[in-house]
């Protein structure tokens, strides 16, 4: 049986918001709010969630599912129905809250009807606020994510994976595969892989464009366990770097480590991005820095926090973000320099741990 001790947890502190906003339950339609508060990994899903405790709060799926939940629900009440929404709101009395992020007009239209015992409130993003803050089991499922994607790299460049000849797509599908091979569910995103000017464009899809010597090589990829996303960028050269490729990595490599030393409990999220912005701006090339510095990952790849200049909020211990400062010269090629990241109170833990010394393959 799997340990439900930190998906327990996960409830009461969604159960202590139900009570501040005045709500007796909460539906959760959101497959991976699903996840988050039972575990369940299924395709069809939601759970409501009682305010009062576990003993009133029901787990609905289809009959599809029905062995899979059970070993993965085994704490709470089972409901084998469908459409999941329906049924366990035609059991909801009181105020109850909905995802109303997540549902569509129409599916809102079917929730009033079938909640005839309750009054439907929305209740937008409050499992998203919980998410922000990763407990220990997260991270130790990020830390291993980190870990399939960083082996997969040396993989790659140990094994004479970048070579002259060699084509975005053919480098693209050999780092997603020795991802798999070191522990990796599957790729966290389509992997980005841009060899000389292609690595100018920030989010460059891989093509059938040829390394040659002296080419930047810019690999932007992650791997996925547990259901959570690793995210790491690193900028190559092969062979000799030009004067010009040295320099611009450097400066790179200097606003990166900016964002990182950044990152503290109780600093607001654009204050970290100023922080390794301003070092890029200061050597000239500022329009060149064409996105935010980073973004919150955990069961998505994206998710709050966004480190950008209009990011809203404040850091805490516990959050896990990307710091991945650019640089891009339309026409010559662009650096990329991105790690995965835990906000602590001693300073940041660094997840993915491949070099950031300029490597010449």
């Amino acid at each position: 049986m799997p340990d439900m001790s930190s998906y327990a947890a996960r409830r009461t502190a969604l159960r202590q918001k139900l009570q501040a906003t005045n709500l007796d339950a909460l539906l959760v339609t959101n497959l991976l709010n699903v996840r988050y508060l039972t575990g369940f990994t299924g395709s069809n899903a939601a759970v409501l969630v009682d305010a009062t405790g576990d003993e009133k709060t029901v787990f609905c799926t289809d009959g599809r599912y029905l062995t899979q939940s059970a070993r993965q629900v085994p704490d709470l009440e089972r409901l084998i129905d469908r459409p999941c929404d329906i049924a366990l709101a035609t059991r909801a009395k009181g105020r109850l809250g909905f995802e109303s992020h997540h549902v569509t007009v129409d599916g809102l239209e079917g929730l009033t009807q079938a909640a005839e015992k309750a009054e439907l409130t929305r209740a937008s993003g409050l499992i998203e606020q919980l998410r922000l803050v990763k407990d220990e089991v997260e991270i130790e499922a990020l830390r291993m994510a980190c870990a399939a994607a960083d082996r997969a790299l040396g993989a790659l460049i140990g094994h004479g994976g970048l070579r002259a000849g060699r084509t975005e797509r053919e480098v693209a599908r050999e780092l997603e595969s020795r991802m798999l091979d070191h522990g990796a569910e599957g790729p966290s995103f389509s992997s980005i892989v841009a060899f000389g000017a292609n690595s100018a464009v920030p989010h460059h899809s891989p093509t059938d464009a040829v390394l040659h010597q002296g080419d930047f090589i810019k690999l932007d990829f992650g791997a996925l366990v547990d259901g959570y996303h690793s995210d790491m960028t690193r900028t190559l050269v092969l062979g000799k770097p030009a004067d010009w490729q040295r320099e611009l990595y450097d400066l790179v490599a200097r606003a990166q480590a900016a964002g990182r030393n950044a990152l503290k409990p109780g600093v607001k999220v654009s204050d970290v991005d100023h922080a390794s912005r301003e070092v890029i701006e200061k050597a000239g090339h500022g329009e060149e820095f064409l996105h935010g510095l980073g973004h919150g990952v955990g069961l998505e790849i994206h998710e709050a926090p966004a480190l950008s200049k209009v990011g809203d909020g404040t850091l805490s211990a516990g959050m896990a973000v990307t710091v991945e400062p650019g640089v891009y010269l339309s026409g010559r090629g662009g650096v990329r320099i991105e790690d995965t990241l835990v906000v602590r109170e001693s300073g940041p833990e660094l997840l993915t741990l491949t070099t950031k010394e300029l490597v010449v393959v």
